[in-house]
């Protein structure tokens, strides 16, 4: 029956029934992670995935839903989510009995996890048969394939046990079956339909170059940063003309809080042969231009240095000028002066004081 009350709570969730073209294999998944610390205290954690992109959170003190999304909800009505609201929450009540009931005959041991992952995916617009498994502290314990449960090859005798209990349940298989060939896929095609402008929008990729901490004496780490970009699927690489270099090394693909993402290219290089790289990105929202960025060199420090020095001695120069300049302008008038009390003084005459006016 607890089996049972799982199912339902999924067969429930209302589907959309539109098609879209979306060109890219993409994954909806429900996942229930359920922590046993000892006979009389257990935690749920529940949330629901688009990919990467967590479209549901779960209150499990309350057992409402979050939508973290503006299309989470899809075309649902209020009712039909409080329904699977209920659903949910009565099972991640009641479930954890059954393996606090079977914890010698199954050999668990406190503290343990258990974690359900229920899900369905699309290829090119059309959605395939959903998944179910059941792991045992991160490993595959059983999985539903069919009409039926099947233990996981690392499962060992527990999982050979937990089957021979679940598959008792012929009604319950029933509607997991189609839970996972029509319901599933259903929900999932409603999600994207509803979240399509969110899942197909284009965002161009910003990006820049630097130099990482040196590897060793002579060499550089050229570090190619693309930031902001989305969708996911990115190609990125070092270059030299025409030639990829083999050395590039590629990190994580990192999430932002806006849902872009974020990744890095190294190359490990002699500082000698830096010159003529750059590095090359292509992504959906180029419109089929490559992105390239070249590596500078960075400039000696004999280079830094007439760059600083020479304005210097220029601007001490002219500040020497502007001075004389100054000196000759202000003695000017008083020879003015002194031609105008004694006109009949030649101008070549000594210069007079005032005093001797």
């Amino acid at each position: 029956m607890l089996f049972l009350q799982l199912v339902l709570f999924v067969v429930l969730l209302p589907g959309g029934g539109s098609e879209d073209d979306f060109q890219e294999i993409i994954s909806f998944r429900i996942i229930l992670t359920t922590s046993f610390y000892n006979h009389s205290w257990t935690q749920n954690q529940g949330s629901a995935w688009l990919d990467e992109l967590q479209t549901h959170g779960w209150d499990n003190k309350t057992g409402a839903f979050s939508y973290l999304q503006p299309w989470s909800k899809g075309n649902f009505s209020n009712e039909e989510l409080m329904e699977v609201e209920k659903l949910f929450y009565t099972y991640s009540i009641r479930s954890p009995s059954i393996y606090h009931n079977h914890v010698t005959e199954w050999q668990l041991e406190y503290p343990f996890q258990v974690q359900l992952v229920l899900g369905c995916d699309s290829h090119f617009g059309e959605a395939s048969v959903g998944f179910m498994r059941i792991a045992y502290q991160g490993s595959d314990l059983v999985s539903f394939q069919n009409t039926s449960w099947w233990p996981s090859p690392e499962g060992g005798s527990r999982a050979q046990q937990v089957c021979t209990l679940f598959n008792q349940y012929h009604v319950s298989s029933e509607i997991v079956h189609k839970l996972l060939t029509d319901s599933c896929p259903r929900f999932l095609l409603g999600l994207l339909d509803a979240g399509k402008a969110y899942l197909q929008r284009q965002v161009r990729p910003e990006a820049w170059l630097s130099a990482g901490p040196s590897p060793g004496p002579g060499r550089l780490l050229l570090v190619c940063h693309i930031s902001a970009f989305y969708p996911k699927p990115v190609w990125v690489m070092w270059m030299r003309g025409e030639q990829e270099q083999r050395g590039t090394q590629r990190g994580d693909v990192l999430p932002h809080a806006d849902g872009t993402w974020y990744l890095q290219m190294s190359l490990d290089v002699k500082a000698t042969e830096a010159a003529g790289l750059s590095c090359r990105v292509r992504h959906s929202s180029l419109g089929g231009q490559d992105m390239v960025l070249y590596w500078e060199q960075p400039h000696s420090m004999g280079l830094v240095f007439l760059a600083v020095i020479v304005p210097l001695v220029l601007l001490a120069g002219l500040a020497l000028w502007l001075w004389k300049r100054w000196k000759t302008h202000w003695r000017c008038p008083c020879t003015d002066l002194r031609s105008e009390r004694d006109p009949s003084s030649p101008a070549s005459s000594t210069y007079l004081n005032p005093a001797q006016w």
